[in-house]
């Protein structure tokens, strides 16, 4: 990225004063690293209170992953509280990621990626594209423990916003130079600060789901999604 010296040091500057702003974060946790791909690519486009509230929902409207996988896109939407263009390609990317998972792996379950070294790891998760950057660099620092830093599109807005990073640099260029600079120990932490800035910050991200939530954060009211009426499939194995 162009003037990284310069950059690098606006960054530490950035994040001594979110951790004296902000103070400590806590990670969510997951039993699968499954959930934690799909959890990312429900969130990459809320903030992050709203999509802690609407995984909530998701797991109380849908058995399992594996109900999710088979689940019409209007289903999922009518869950998400929204038939908006970005709602209906976040329903789809669930899908084709959940079963892009079961074609390979014959259940919806990425488990077996903790046993493995951190870069075939990575791989593995790569060939879930549908998924997109934030979610597969989201699962690869919460569930398996890598060293990433996921970027939402409000957090990107608000880098370059800011003037911390060149303006004309790729969300891809921006990620690998905030992990040159966060070490893998401070990454969870950086990120969970940086994207609490971005989402209490008054710069505006055209990218972001309007409808999911209110101007100042808060969850939008929403028509509860009706209930599910076939009966309870079995959990994958």
């Amino acid at each position: 990225m162009k003037n990284s010296t310069q950059y690098a040091k606006e960054i530490s500057k950035l994040y001594r004063s979110l951790k004296k702003k902000h103070g400590k974060v806590t990670c969510m946790t997951f039993d699968d690293p499954a959930e934690t791909l799909v959890y990312a690519i429900f969130s990459e486009h809320q903030r992050s209170s709203a999509a802690k509230t609407l995984w909530k929902r998701i797991g109380a409207h849908f058995v399992d992953l594996n109900d999710l996988r088979v689940s019409r896109s209007e289903e999922i939407c009518d869950v998400l509280g929204s038939d908006s263009a970005q709602a209906k390609r976040t329903a789809t990317a669930v899908t084709d990621v959940l079963n892009a998972i079961f074609r390979r792996r014959d259940r919806v379950s990425l488990v077996d990626l903790r046993q493995m070294g951190k870069r075939q790891a990575r791989k593995e998760l790569e060939r879930f594209k549908a998924a997109g950057k934030f979610a597969i660099d989201y699962c690869f620092l919460v569930a398996l423990e890598g060293h990433a830093i996921p970027l939402t599109p409000r957090m990107v807005d608000y880098l370059k916003a800011d003037g911390l990073v060149d303006p004309t640099a790729t969300d891809e260029e921006i990620a690998g130079f905030l992990e040159r600079r966060i070490s893998a120990a401070d990454a969870y932490e950086f990120y969970a600060l940086l994207r609490r800035q971005s989402e209490t910050s008054n710069k505006s991200c055209p990218t972001a789901e309007p409808s999911a939530e209110t101007d100042d954060g808060r969850e939008a009211p929403k028509k509860p999604a009706a209930k599910k009426k076939t009966a309870k499939r079995k959990k994958s194995k």
